[in-house]
């Protein structure tokens, strides 16, 4: 797999709670250069970003991050506002709680509202799978394929750990055949990146891949 190609499947990350408009600049800058499928930013700098860049740049953020705990109604309006100030993509963090007490129907009614909020626009929907059994990872397969959500993400890249390749295999043997993988969290070398796309990671979230691939050198998330 050639760098372009592998490149059309990043996300180019910056989520750190401390990015300066320098630091989002050097990553647009760069996904442009490059031909990343997204910047991933804080919902912060959206507007920022759209107003400099246009529809130059596809802007992807996040909504309850990086705990998963604000109520419904909080996630959905930060998707309304998101949305509003340019950003074309979600990555959702589910109530991390409310898996752990098993109650799978109420997470697959929140991501099915926050769908519904997303309109056409594309949602993924984070597991962070770190936290859970594989019994509850099958559970959220099943919850993010029946709510309609696009895709189904490993990690916010700030919990105890990030994708592995034994979760991507389990998401591909229970999600439905509409959704689509993110990996995310961890992922720094070109051998890595190139195992998760060949396993079927259409998406891969890190900050690293511009300069691993670049010949710039890995930077983080």
């Amino acid at each position: 797999m050639t760098n372009e190609e592998m490149l059309r499947h990043i996300d180019h990350t910056q989520l750190k709670p401390y990015a300066t408009w320098e630091d989002i600049r050097k990553l647009c800058d760069e996904a442009l250069k490059y031909g990343t499928a997204s910047v991933c930013v804080p919902p912060a700098y959206i507007k920022r970003i759209a107003d400099q860049y246009g529809s130059r740049i596809n802007i992807c953020t996040v909504i309850g991050f990086p705990l998963g705990y604000s109520v419904t109604a909080a996630k959905e309006t930060e998707i309304r506002e998101a949305l509003k100030d340019g950003a074309n993509e979600i990555d959702m963090v589910v109530n991390i709680s409310d898996v752990k007490n098993h109650l799978y129907d109420k997470v697959e009614e929140e991501i099915r509202t926050l769908k519904a909020a997303c309109g056409g626009h594309i949602l993924k929907v984070i597991v962070e799978t770190c936290f859970l059994t594989r019994e509850e990872k099958i559970a959220m397969c099943e919850a993010v394929t029946n709510a309609g959500a696009d895709y189904i993400k490993t990690s916010t890249g700030f919990g105890t750990g990030g994708a592995t390749m034994e979760d991507i295999l389990l998401f591909k043997e229970h999600i439905g055949p509409k959704v689509k993988i993110k990996a995310a969290g961890g992922v720094k070398t070109r051998e890595d990146l190139e195992a998760f796309i060949g396993a079927g990671c259409d998406r891969i979230g890190t900050s690293s891949a511009v300069g691993i691939l670049s010949g710039e050198g890995a930077q983080g998330y």
